[in-house]
């Protein structure tokens, strides 16, 4: 807000909100102060401000939430966060067991958060840090042995009164046997006690979450379990101790399946425990790399500290085989660095005295020593490992149905057991009573919320954390969605298909002009600037014959100008020139031959006359063809956006195979070229690395940035790709499919599952050929139906990049400057 018009539009706004009793602003303390006549709606008045043009500042909290079980705990969980005044919009992750809530700036304590989880049945570990996913893991892993003790006990007591009640049933001969030896009476009391003992002893979890959901009338998949095997044993217990309150004929036992049911649903359980933690392998990796300790030099000494003591400016020695514990700046030493981890380039980098180093790579052959430039959560490992928990704790839009569906799933179970039920006991043959006692458990365990609720966020988990493995960072999760229906690449050029390190290849005077002395003054003059043209013409002299530079001015997309030693100097393109009216066409046939050959023609005046032109040729990377050609063997079209002239454009297009070209784009255009790009509703992604990049990364509807690049590119980007080279777009794009894929087929069977088999488990085949689902059968296709959603997830594990791994490491060669053409007419 800027002014008291400001003010009154924003109050306008706000009043407008349905609810609004009253709307304040204060301009000076940039507040506004609203009063509800009923429940408080935060999220409408943010909406509404934001429709009238201005901002809300808001904060992203993270909670790590232990307890949830299934699809109908994360719809529990976001409902109750969403009531909470403040809240914003809140996204729950049932794969990661972490809520990521949006609220208004200033407004909501975490502790309101945390209280508005534990009353919704649910309890708060603590914040999602890449501290605490250490921590978070730990504690998984000790859930996974309770798991695994609980299971063991529940089989053993299961297995002899399985074989009790089902061998008396198809073994006449073990019958007889149970009939002699222990007799009728005292067989029954040995089932109820194992029974109990399962379903009170391991089977107790089952109780502790689902009955308390029950009585908030929000029940879950655990009290589906409560009341599918309540119901089994509890009508055991009534058949063994009153069988006369039963009708006649129906004082049958269920134990066993009440025991078997646990027993399954604990087996599930425990291997869903487990494949979970692997699905998280990618973030316990990462945390693996980050270095315990740290050799710092202190006191003319040297001596090892723990990594969270270092700070900013330390001297730190690097031995053979360490692991360098922060970033820094290499200030002695001459050693190989392994950088796989974060470019996914195997072959070891060459650092010296003023290279860069970043924590967690490892160093190979000889001993370093750097200072610390970036320590604790600033470090780039620190930033991988915040980018892969964001990615992998968002919901793709695909999510959206699936909510929709999730959050009256298990009501809707419910009463369809109760439907079952009074269907069969009204409607079924002798005995009655039984058959819809079966029937009506069968439906309740059968059912599995478990399978939709981790159909999407364990693929999401697994494909962003093999991404992350292979040098590509999806910064938000829907990225990977988005990704996937792009239809056109759009590349930047300078550092993007090319590396970024321009050489300065011919330098043409005109008569009457010494080409030596106008080198010096153009060197001179571009020593004030730090655009790669600059510093490759500046390379190109020796530094004892530069001048003294008295004025600069640059105006991007133009040149620069100035003075040099008392001469008026500019530097620039052709419309750099024009503007200036400065005639350049006697060097038109040789600026065409210069475009030609992929070569960026620019100009140079002296005191206001055409005095040389200069050719810039930025190498192409050598992965660049390839690249291209991949991604249209994706089906993609390839577009390239530059600020060169259409000549050069073209001449570097048609040796890379590209289909469209966007020339003489001046920094500010970008963004216009991606929208002319989106013509026909296509959706674009856009790569590029540069600070004038930004604004097209944001434009783009996936803007992927180049992790050698600036970091404003990365932050605006919605992908990231840790090494330059560009055949990780289409390692990203191809993931991208694979994951949507492997998503649309987990959720294809966890809707099949249930739609299919809940009538199964109802009698619906019954009429049609007798067949009836024993509720053991149900527990164990449900066990097994969360079990294969996560199997399918594992295997984007094994995802590998079309192209191949990449094997462009290593130190990269300076360009080399050929020699310099001899000064003739230009005329």
């Amino acid at each position: 807000m800027t002014c008291s018009s400001c003010v009154g539009r924003v109050e306008k706004a706000l009043r407008a909100v349905p609810g609004v009793a009253s709307a304040g602003v204060n301009l000076a303390t940039e507040r506004a102060t609203v009063a509800f006549a009923g429940t408080p709606d935060p999220a409408a008045l943010v909406a509404a401000i934001g429709q009238a043009g201005y901002g809300v500042g808001r904060d992203t909290l993270t909670l790590r939430i232990a307890g949830m079980t299934c699809a109908s705990c994360v719809a529990r969980i976001e409902k109750a966060l969403a009531a909470v005044p403040g809240v914003v919009s809140a996204a729950v992750n049932l794969a990661t067991e972490t809520a990521t809530i949006a609220v208004v700036k200033g407004v909501v304590p975490r502790a309101a958060l945390e209280a508005a989880v534990r009353a919704a049945g649910y309890d708060v570990v603590r914040s999602a840090t890449p501290e605490a996913s250490e921590d978070g893991e730990n504690r998984r892993e000790a859930e996974t042995r309770h798991l695994r003790n609980a299971l063991a006990l529940a089989a053993v007591l299961t297995l002899p009164l399985f074989a009790m009640e089902m061998g008396s049933h198809y073994v006449p001969a073990f019958h007889h046997w149970i009939m002699a030896t222990l007799g009728m009476r005292t067989n029954l009391l040995i089932q109820f006690a194992l029974a109990t003992i399962v379903l009170f002893g391991p089977g107790l979890r089952f109780f502790r979450k689902g009955i308390p959901n029950l009585l908030r009338l929000a029940p879950d998949m655990n009290s589906l379990v409560v009341l599918g095997t309540s119901a089994a044993w509890g009508y055991s217990v009534v058949a063994t101790f009153a069988p006369s309150l039963l009708p006649p004929g129906t004082a049958h036992v269920y134990y066993e399946a009440a025991a078997v049911i646990v027993a399954l649903i604990l087996t599930g359980r425990y291997l869903e425990s487990r494949a979970k933690g692997r699905t998280s392998q990618a973030i316990r990796r990462l945390i693996g790399l980050q270095p315990k300790t740290a050799r710092v030099v202190r006191d003319g000494g040297t001596v090892e500290v723990p990594v969270e003591e270092v700070v900013v400016g330390d001297a730190i020695e690097i031995r053979p085989g360490d692991r360098i514990p922060v970033d820094g700046l290499v200030s002695s030493g001459d050693s190989h660095v392994d950088e796989s981890m974060i470019s996914g380039e195997p072959l070891p980098v060459r650092k010296r005295a003023g290279d860069e180093v970043v924590g967690g790579t490892i160093n190979r052959t000889g001993a370093l020593t750097f200072t610390a430039a970036k320590v604790g959560a600033d470090t780039v490992l620190a930033q991988i490992i915040r980018m892969v928990e964001a990615a992998q704790g968002g919901k793709l839009p695909i999510q959206a149905a699936v909510d929709k569906v999730t959050a009256w799933f298990v009501p809707a179970v419910v009463a369809a057991a109760v439907l079952t039920f009074a269907a069969w006991y009204a409607f079924g043959p002798s005995p009655a009573l039984t058959f819809a006692l079966v029937n009506a458990v069968a439906v309740l365990i059968i059912a599995c919320p478990c399978a939709m609720g981790l159909a999407t966020p364990t693929s999401i988990m697994v494909g962003t954390g093999r991404a992350a493995d292979l040098g590509v960072l999806f910064r938000k999760g829907d990225a990977l969605q988005s990704l996937r229906s792009a239809e056109v690449v759009a590349l930047d050029k300078t550092g993007t298909l090319t590396e970024g390190r321009p050489a300065l290849t011919d330098f043409l005077a005109r008569d009457g002009f010494d080409r030596d002395d106008v080198l010096a003054l153009v060197a001179s003059l571009e020593t004030k600037s730090e655009h790669p043209i600059a510093e490759a013409i500046v390379a190109a002299v020796p530094s004892d014959r530069l001048r003294p530079v008295t004025s600069f001015l640059a105006e991007p997309g133009f040149g620069v100008s100035g003075e040099v030693d008392g001469v008026s100097v500019g530097v620039g393109a052709d419309r750099a020139m024009t503007r200036a009216g400065i005639d350049v066409s006697g060097f038109a046939e040789i600026a065409g031959r210069l475009g030609d050959e992929g070569k960026s023609p620019l100009y140079a005046a002296v005191d206001g006359r055409l005095a040389a032109i200069i050719a810039i040729s930025d190498p192409i990377k050598d992965t660049s063809a390839e690249a291209i050609a991949a991604l249209h063997a994706q089906g993609l079209g390839v577009a390239m956006i530059t600020g060169d002239n259409r000549r050069t454009a073209r001449a570097v297009a048609e040796r890379l195979g590209i289909d469209e070209i966007v020339a003489e784009v001046l920094p500010g255009g970008k963004v216009a070229a991606i929208r002319s790009l989106r013509a026909g509703g296509r959706q674009v992604a856009f790569v590029g690395d540069g600070i004038n990049d930004a604004p097209a990364l944001a434009e783009a509807d996936v803007g992927i940035a180049v992790g050698t690049g600036t970091e404003i590119a990365i932050e605006s980007a919605d992908v990231v790709l840790m090494s330059g080279d560009l055949r990780g777009v289409v390692t990203a794009i191809a993931l991208s499919r694979a994951t949507i894929r492997n998503i649309r087929q987990n959720l294809f069977w966890a809707f099949a599952y249930n739609v299919t088999l809940i009538p199964v488990a109802a009698g619906l085949l019954y009429p049609v050929n007798g067949m009836l689902l024993s509720p053991v059968i149900a527990a164990g296709a449900m066990a097994l139906s969360s079990v294969f959603v996560l199997a399918n997830a594992l295997r984007l594990r094994g995802f590998a990049p079309p192209l191949g791994p990449s094997t462009g490491g290593g130190v990269q060669p300076a360009p080399t400057l050929t020699p310099l053409v001899p000064a003739r007419s230009a005329s």
